[in-house]
């Protein structure tokens, strides 16, 4: 449902989630070289943890000594990186003594700690890690490399997920995670420099993508897709004004998993297909499965409703990914083998449903696809 909502885009770690808590903000787009023409795609996210356990330095939870202190994660992280040849993701902590995070009603969000900053318009930051620290530090849980960015947003279509992650269950923090899609469609522009390399950021060409997780801990599985770069196989032509978003795995309410759920919608040139299993009525069903073979990640999906079908098949190489690393509020990291990439491949068909008889509305080639797979191990 593209309904914007800057209120879930708020700093969400109070109450239980203030000392058991992660809230980050999500960003990913394409850019393409200034010297060589050469296409990349990026990540930019800012995580924050546990900021009532906050000491004068980042605690970071992978640390032998943090971890035989009980002491639980607690910081600022920047994450940043990029997906195909020589995938990357680097990080670098702040303590919460150098971060300031904060809300306005007309502007949302921010996050500032030294020179990066985050907001609903603007994203500016650095981070450098050498390969004798990425090699001495596994607490970093990072690679080697560089990153600068200055980079203005514009959020375009949203995906509000509904009630599930409204007033009355972000106050009773009832869910483990919550989501929230406030530019699940969204254009960016200015520049990154990756390890010397300049790359330019054009609204036309991004693809852009951002949304925002919080909560006391993660899912498994945990699947995400979402691609703007639509094409129509029946009519040949570009969907200037559609984006799909799915995301999920097995959510948790008051600490009961649920069954395997996902989320989506399918924004399809200016219509919303929405198929929410929190919303009962529609008679939402789903299935799902997803694999790692030798070379490549699969997903296939199927979701229905009472006036709907949505057929999702998306491949993406391995070779293209990488192993994206989080390490949970209570200091575990049980997520060893999250798939994360952003050049997936792969087709949607959208059909609308009247009794049995289904009627295709298009069949969509998708390109630029964000994606994520990963089960505990």
């Amino acid at each position: 449902m593209n309904k914007s909502d800057l209120k879930r885009d708020y700093p969400m770690l109070r109450g239980r989630f203030a000392k058991k808590g992660y809230d980050w903000w999500w960003h990913n787009f394409t850019a393409v070289s200034e010297k060589t023409g050469e296409e990349r795609s990026f990540f930019i996210e800012y995580f924050t943890c546990n900021p009532d356990l906050a000491k004068e330095i980042p605690v970071l939870g992978q640390l032998k000594e943090n971890q035989d202190f009980g002491n639980r994660p607690s910081y600022l992280m920047v994450k940043c990186g990029w997906w195909g040849k020589n995938a990357t993701q680097l990080h670098r902590f702040f303590s919460w003594d150098d971060t300031e995070v904060y809300f306005t009603k007309e502007y949302g969000y921010g996050v500032k700690a030294r020179n990066c900053f985050a907001s609903e318009t603007l994203l500016r930051g650095s981070a450098e890690i050498s390969e004798e620290d990425s090699k001495n530090h596994p607490e970093y849980m990072c690679d080697a490399g560089s990153m600068e960015w200055e980079i203005e947003v514009e959020k375009q279509v949203a995906f509000n997920v509904g009630y599930g992650a409204g007033d009355f269950f972000r106050f009773l923090t009832a869910f483990e995670m919550y989501w929230h899609a406030e530019g699940m469609k969204s254009k960016y522009s200015g520049y990154v420099i990756a390890n010397g390399e300049k790359f330019l950021v054009k609204p036309e060409l991004s693809f852009g993508y951002a949304d925002k997780n919080w909560g006391a801990d993660f899912t498994s599985p945990w699947v995400w897709l979402s691609s703007n770069d639509l094409v129509s196989k029946i009519t040949g032509k570009r969907l200037e004004n559609s984006v799909f978003d799915i995301g999920g795995g097995r959510p948790k309410v008051f600490g009961i998993a649920m069954n395997r759920q996902l989320l989506s919608d399918f924004w399809y040139e200016g219509k919303s297909y929405e198929f929410n299993f929190s919303k009962f009525w529609t008679g939402c069903k789903t299935k799902f499965d997803c694999k790692e073979t030798e070379k490549e990640i699969n997903w296939y999906i199927r979701q229905e409703t009472h006036k709907a079908v949505m057929e999702t098949n998306i491949t993406c190489q391995k070779e293209d990914m990488l192993l994206v690393n989080y390490e949970a509020p209570d200091g575990k990291k049980r997520h060893n083998r999250l798939w994360n990439g952003g050049n997936g491949k792969g087709t949607v068909k959208l059909f609308k449903k009247k009794g049995k008889q289904l009627n295709l509305i298009d069949e969509v080639e998708a390109g630029h696809i964000g994606c994520e797979f990963g089960e505990y191990c």
